[in-house]
């Protein structure tokens, strides 16, 4: 689809949007907490928290927490996003002899069943250090006694577990759960074969690879010094027909064609940028043309690229980016949604921005929101962000501050169709599969 159409399709957006950002600037107004556009509808303090992911069905109002050094989670409940309460809490057991925390929370839907995975990240000094993932049925909510534990994933063989993961509704049908590693590989588990117990090497059914000669750097939050992922995104190309996979780690960032999940396809690199010998997180627009980047050191700005010509063959490997856009020189970007043309981000500064990419080049400020004014960036931090896509529901995670749930003026939900785009995004249709595929041959 030609760029200029849904710039068209989107100019009514632009102009509120444009409005919204008026008196808000590139970074915080002094004395004001949040731009006037955004609205805290509810805080729930809890301590030591990391990540967070929201349930996209409205009949399923829920929340799910990460309990970082807790080893566990909290099911928040999001019924009345201004009243939100925990409904629901669980930590491993022997949660003080574990070293390390609890990060990626993530839910998929199957054969009728929902799923919630908590993945883990324990060091070698102690119990569960091959523990990758706890998989929960949590169907029977709101009822928590319905809550149970399905599987623990374990990589024996890699240990050192899951720092991020990611559930995705594949265009040949499964629901798949996808998790870094300690090893040169994103994993691909299918989440029935896990649900269904049995061999666990069978639950494995793909392996994405760090591309042969990235450079190895190091990332500082994991202390890795060979090859890996840090974090990942896995999104439908309707154009293509393809499930691509964007991943971000050593050297820089990659886009696989997985729709063979057996035999993964190195479709495009970013690498060599100046400033970045890691990627952190790698994240398209619908289209999957351009995208935003993240490298997690202080000071770096999110950096945005445009695939294109790597993508059409044209070069090997991307170098340069097209934009950039911080909301301050010590923000530090850490997590982010794209809804386009809004880019959601959680800072280690404390603070959730919105901002506009409709103009990749020229990204701008929608709105913020300070969970912790006054607090420096040591004391960190604004750790994850999601969206709800059926209305605009916005959820963000402090490490601190626990949970907050917030509204952004005229943003009542997103649709990719409304904007002349795939419906592509984080958010899976569990139930119809990827905007676009087709529906034949699938399997079941």
């Amino acid at each position: 689809m030609q760029r200029t159409a849904v710039l068209l399709a989107g100019l009514t957006a632009v102009a509120v949007a444009s409005a919204f950002a008026q008196g808000s600037g590139s970074t915080s107004v002094a004395g004001r907490q949040g731009s006037a556009n955004v609205h805290l509808l509810s805080h729930i303090p809890l301590s030591g928290v990391s990540d967070i992911e929201v349930e996209h069905e409205l009949s399923r109002p829920y929340a799910y927490v990460s309990s970082g050094g807790k080893g566990g989670f909290y099911i928040i409940s999001i019924k009345d996003p201004s009243k939100a309460s925990v409904l629901y809490t669980w930590h491993i057991e022997n949660t003080e002899l574990h070293q390390g925390s609890a990060l990626g929370p993530v839910t998929l839907k199957s054969k009728g069943r929902y799923y919630f995975v908590q993945s883990f990240q324990y060091l070698r000094t102690g119990p569960d250090l091959d523990l990758g993932a706890v998989v929960f049925d949590v169907t029977g909510l709101p009822d928590t006694t319905k809550v149970r534990e399905v599987a623990r994933i374990r990589t024996p063989k890699s240990p050192g577990g899951f720092h991020e993961d990611f559930a995705y509704k594949h265009s040949d049908g499964r629901a798949l759960y996808l998790a870094t590693s300690v090893s040169p590989h994103a994993l691909i588990y299918d989440i029935d074969k896990v649900a269904a117990g049995g061999d666990p090497e069978s639950w494995i059914v793909g392996r994405v690879p760090v591309p042969e000669g990235a450079t190895r750097g190091v990332d500082t939050m994991l202390v890795r010094f060979q090859p890996s992922y840090h974090d990942f995104y896995v999104g439908y190309d309707p154009v293509s027909h393809q499930d691509r996979f964007y991943g971000a780690g050593s050297g820089g960032y990659y886009v696989y064609d997985i729709t063979n999940v057996t035999e993964p396809k190195l479709l495009a690199s970013v690498s060599g940028v100046a400033g970045v010998t890691w990627g952190h997180t790698f994240t398209p627009d619908p289209t999957g043309r351009y995208v935003v980047s993240e490298a997690e050191y202080t000071y770096a700005p999110l950096r945005l690229f445009d695939l294109k010509p790597a993508l059409d063959g044209q070069i090997k490997t991307i170098s340069r980016p097209i934009g950039a856009w911080t909301a301050s020189w010590k923000g530090l970007p850490h997590n982010h949604e794209v809804r386009w043309p809004y880019v959601f981000v959680s800072t280690y500064a404390d603070e959730f921005y919105v901002f506009n990419m409709m103009d990749p080049s020229n990204p701008y400020t929608v709105g913020y929101y300070d969970t912790a004014p006054g607090v420096d960036l040591r004391s960190g931090s604004t750790f994850g962000v999601d969206v709800r896509n059926a209305d605009g529901l916005i959820v963000t995670s402090d490490m601190r501050q626990g949970f907050f749930a917030f509204k952004l003026d005229g943003f009542d939900g997103w649709n990719g169709h409304q904007w002349g785009l795939p419906n592509v995004s984080s958010a899976q249709d569990w139930d119809n599969g990827p905007d676009g595929a087709p529906k034949a041959g699938r399997v079941s």
